[in-house]
């Protein structure tokens, strides 16, 4: 028989509850992979956990703020308690706040709060979970964006943050190219997710156009599933050669 492409990988994937990390999560899991979901506790990362263990796939929850070392730390303890290894990072955790919000009336605890989960949360995942890997090493996968990278951002404190994790990875990719760690970064486009779907009706309010467009604007973006497709073959060895940043629709 076969094998899986993901079989018996364990895989942690921040961001794990909602829109890009669900989608990837549940891909993983059908592939063969264990999955350690990861996300807030206001979350409903049980539920899909569960309902994967249901249908027969081997996947847990963990509650962890990406923000708060501790939390990641504990998180990277339990993969190695229950699985015995960690060899892929997912980290899809994000928030998107201030659109539209001009410079000058931009607070900067808003500011301060992105970058904390966005890049702060990244750093820190990433730091414990190389820790983890130890010496066999393993893949670590970033989610980036347009935004900050190649495009802007209908909000400076995202579009910041991301070109910081975008910034990141190229630091990583160079400091560990002679250890057996592989980095890529993900750049997705515009994907349907609860956080750009908010988006898209914060700056269409903003705008003071109707409804309805922002219904169209919003039906118009791409499904998380393809992303999701991307990153479960980023984690597997078919992977092996590929290098940088991948942009998506």
């Amino acid at each position: 028989m076969t094998s899986l492409p993901l079989q018996d990988q364990v895989i942690v994937i921040t961001g794990g509850a909602s829109g890009i990390g669900k989608a990837t999560a549940r891909l993983c899991a059908e592939r063969g992979a264990h999955v350690l979901i990861s996300d807030l506790p206001t979350s409903n990362g049980h539920v899909i956990s569960e309902d994967l263990i249901a249908r027969g796939f081997s996947t847990n929850f963990v509650q962890c703020d990406v923000s708060n070392e501790n939390a990641v730390k504990q998180l990277m303890c339990s993969t190695i308690k229950s699985f015995g290894r960690l060899d892929v990072l997912i980290a899809c955790a994000g928030i998107l706040q201030g659109a539209s919000i001009e410079i000058e009336n931009f607070d900067s605890e808003t500011f301060d709060r992105v970058l904390d989960v966005n890049i702060r949360g990244t750093f820190l995942c990433v730091k414990h979970a190389i820790r983890a890997m130890g010496n066999i090493g393993g893949v670590i996968l970033l989610l980036a964006s347009g935004a900050g990278v190649t495009s802007s951002s209908s909000s400076y404190a995202y579009g910041a943050s991301k070109g910081a994790v975008h910034g990141l990875s190229l630091v990583l990719q160079s400091q560990l190219e002679n250890r057996p760690i592989r980095i890529n970064t993900v750049a997705p486009g515009a994907i349907s997710t609860p956080l750009k779907r908010q988006n898209i009706e914060d700056v269409g309010h903003h705008e003071g156009i109707s409804q309805a467009m922002i219904r169209c604007r919003q039906d118009q973006l791409g499904n998380p599933a393809g992303v999701a497709s991307v990153l479960a073959f980023l984690a597997s060895q078919e992977a092996d050669y590929v290098r940088g940043t991948i942009f998506t629709r």
